[in-house]
């Protein structure tokens, strides 16, 4: 049900300085953004967020405008500071003594060198919340490792539980450790910023973002003794669940419970196996799931898997056709949802740009931004007329690349 737009919209007056490259921080920022903070991105001088320059369009990347940048940066503001420099320093900690939160995703120690970390910084600040991202946190043997997903995916076991007896170690099809990162990140920032006592440090190690979210196979191995092993398309925890081959592609379906499996033959026609002693219980078809899935399939592959997903849903077993990417973005079930949004003549690309919102509503409505990713330094004169510099300083610093 959709209802009138909050207003303000819930972190409406949180300022937050986006220091952050790449995936990991941009993306916990794209979340606070949405829900309304206000978001300035904090680069470097000349070069940005190195995601300005990647992408699979390289036209777009060579104007700093790389796809990799545009998914994770609507709606926030731009300004270049040379950190390295004694005004450039001066400017962040004017910024900071303004600001909510500060998120960077540095290598451990980096802000400290630069004499720019949390204990500097709450002195201009003592309510600021410092969240720094990393891989595998500040602390430990590997702290100074250098946090890219795939690295955190092979080290944290998603690689090893992944594909299937032959594939696997395989990497899962998407930056994973980053995205779960991220979103740590902004639920801890969001939970900070309601204590009572406002001011804190977080320390989101990417490494145990993505354990964390592994319940089951943790929980599995260390109360159960069980080892952790590639499943590939199968549910380990019940049969028939997983993927079964259909005419034109693969179905999933999740036949949990009993009644769901009943359920599941009879449609099918295939009512005889309900007999079988060797399918009569949960923990016999888990023994003999592959002999259940070739009965099963002898079935499924006459049969189409989007007709067949919306039969066994109209009576009470859940399943779905594995779908493509364009597939499902182009689904009435994503598309009547207000989830992807485009932004119309952006300056300097010549073409309007399709972005993917939250994936949350509030009161029925979709968290948004008003404005599109920034240019690099885009905002940097207003920022910083703002913090009291003057037009003839601002120039100074700039023909002197300060900012």
């Amino acid at each position: 049900m959709v209802t009138e737009r909050r207003s303000p919209a819930p972190l409406s007056g949180v300022r937050v300085l986006d220091l952050t490259n790449v995936l990991a921080g941009p993306f916990a920022c794209h979340q606070l953004a949405h829900l309304g903070a206000e978001v300035i991105k904090v680069e470097s001088v000349g070069r940005g967020d190195l995601a300005r320059n990647l992408g699979a369009d390289p036209e777009l990347s060579s104007k700093g405008m790389g796809i990799s940048f545009l998914a994770q940066n609507a709606g926030k503001k731009s300004i270049t500071l040379n950190l390295k420099d004694p005004r450039g320093k001066e400017a962040l900690k004017r910024l900071v003594a303004r600001a909510d939160v500060l998120v960077e995703n540095f290598r451990p120690g980096v802000m400290d060198r630069l004499e720019l970390g949390y204990e500097a910084l709450k002195v201009e600040n003592p309510r600021l919340i410092y969240c720094a991202i990393s891989g595998f946190g500040q602390e430990g043997p590997w702290a100074d490792r250098p946090a890219y997903d795939q690295i955190v995916q092979g080290a944290s076991g998603v690689m090893a539980i992944t594909g299937d007896a032959e594939s696997a170690p395989l990497r899962v099809g998407y930056p994973l450790a980053d995205t779960v990162g991220g979103l740590t990140a902004a639920m801890t920032i969001c939970a900070a910023l309601n204590a009572e006592d406002r001011g804190a440090f977080i320390d989101v190690s990417m490494l145990e973002a993505v354990l964390s979210t592994m319940g089951w196979v943790v929980s599995n191995h260390l109360i159960g003794g069980v080892a952790p092993e590639p499943q590939g398309n199968e549910n380990p925890t019940s049969a028939p669940s997983g993927a079964f081959q259909c005419a034109d592609g693969l179905i999933n379906i999740a036949a949990n419970k009993d009644e769901q499996w009943e359920t599941l033959a009879r449609h099918l026609d295939r009512a005889d196996l309900l007999a079988a002693p060797d399918y009569a219980t949960r923990e016999d078809r888990k023994r003999n799931r592959f002999r259940l899935k070739a009965e099963l399939e002898t079935v499924m592959n006459t049969r189409g898997a989007r007709d067949l997903a919306r039969e066994l849903n109209a009576i009470g077993v859940p399943a779905g056709a594995v779908m493509s990417v364009p597939e499902i973005l182009a689904h009435p079930q994503v598309t009547g949802r207000d989830f992807l949004t485009t932004f119309e003549g952006m300056p300097g690309l010549g073409r309007p740009i399709d972005l993917v919102r939250i994936g949350a509503m509030i009161d029925g409505v979709r968290p948004s931004v008003a404005s599109p990713p920034p240019a690099l330094g885009a905002d940097t004169g207003d920022i910083l007329s703002e913090l009291g510099y003057s037009p003839a300083e601002i120039e100074a610093m700039r023909a002197e690349g300060v900012t």
